[in-house]
């Protein structure tokens, strides 16, 4: 692949991340409040549901039981931490919690896909955790113990299903959008007796609370994860997961635009930490192209 589509292709994948950002801004602003379990479940169950009717493709033989891992750690538990940090954290300091996510991936890397770790890369992983903690961190920011250990298992999770995705690929045949509807059907599925259980649904729901939904269910989920499986498919592990620091970049901007949350020079330099680590971490040649996966037919039609 070279430099140029590289670039396109790290750029297009990043816009995922930069909408999961805006999650924390939904989630304070427009959801019911303290209903982590469903707006989990609503966001990722109705947009699985849509593209499986669109596709009519179930998987077969293997693919049954990699779907429902994928699932599981791409969606549904990464889901659910992803909204317990939110509802328990300041959107920044939720974001620096989830910083770790690439470290987890240079590691499991190494382990399951015989990654190299080069020196640059642990530099990237630091340069980028310190750039986010400039970025995000404020003076009184408040820590809650819920939240932390939320937004570390919602990083383990999220750096699980990038390798694992990059480890199994996707069955010969099968389009991102069935691919992306297998995932998010899956986790929403496993979400939902979980919500139905250990949550009280509201009483009423105003226009921002759906509109708020919406914009999770159809945006934040169906075109986003469409955007992140497509990148994944075509770059190296560690580097479509520092494209996540895209998420706090996103959070800190909106929270400046809409919150009225200032924006100070340290801010400003961790922001550009950032960007130069996700630069760093990105492939340069075809020495780092990725392997394809090996084809593997596993689909039936509904």
């Amino acid at each position: 692949m070279s430099g140029q589509k590289i670039a396109r292709t790290s750029a297009l994948t990043a816009l995922a991340p930069a909408v999961w950002g805006s999650t924390y801004l939904i989630t304070t602003e427009f959801l019911p409040p303290d209903r982590p379990l469903l707006a989990s479940t609503v966001r990722a169950l109705p947009a699985g549901l849509i593209l499986l009717l669109i596709t009519r493709t179930l998987p077969r033989g293997g693919w049954w039981w990699r779907a429902v891992v994928l699932g599981v750690l791409n969606i549904g538990a990464f889901f659910y931490f992803l909204f317990l940090a939110a509802y328990h954290l300041p959107g920044g300091v939720a974001a620096l919690v989830m910083s770790v996510q690439p470290m987890i991936v240079l590691l499991l890397g190494a382990l399951l896909l015989q990654d190299r770790i080069r020196p640059i890369h642990v530099g990237s992983c630091l340069l980028a955790a310190a750039g986010v903690a400039l970025l995000v961190l404020q003076p009184h920011a408040g820590l809650d113990a819920v939240g932390v250990v939320a937004g570390l298992l919602g990083a383990l999770c999220m750096a699980s299903g990038i390798v694992l995705t990059k480890k199994w690929g996707r069955p010969d045949g099968v389009s991102l959008l069935t691919f992306t509807g297998w995932q998010l059907t899956v986790g929403g599925l496993v979400l939902l007796p979980i919500t139905l259980v250990g949550e009280d649904m509201p009483d009423h729901l105003t226009w921002g609370n759906v509109g708020g939904f919406l914009y999770l269910s159809v945006i934040g989920a169906l075109l986003a994860y469409v955007l992140w499986f497509r990148g994944l498919s075509k770059l190296p592990a560690l580097a479509a997961s520092f494209l996540s620091f895209a998420s706090p970049l996103c959070a800190t901007v909106l929270g400046y635009l809409f919150l009225d949350q200032s924006l100070r020079p340290l801010q400003l330099l961790g922001a550009a930490a950032v960007v130069a680590a996700v630069v760093l971490a990105q492939p340069r040649n075809r020495s780092e192209k990725p392997e394809p996966a090996p084809p593997v037919r596993a689909t039936s039609r509904i």
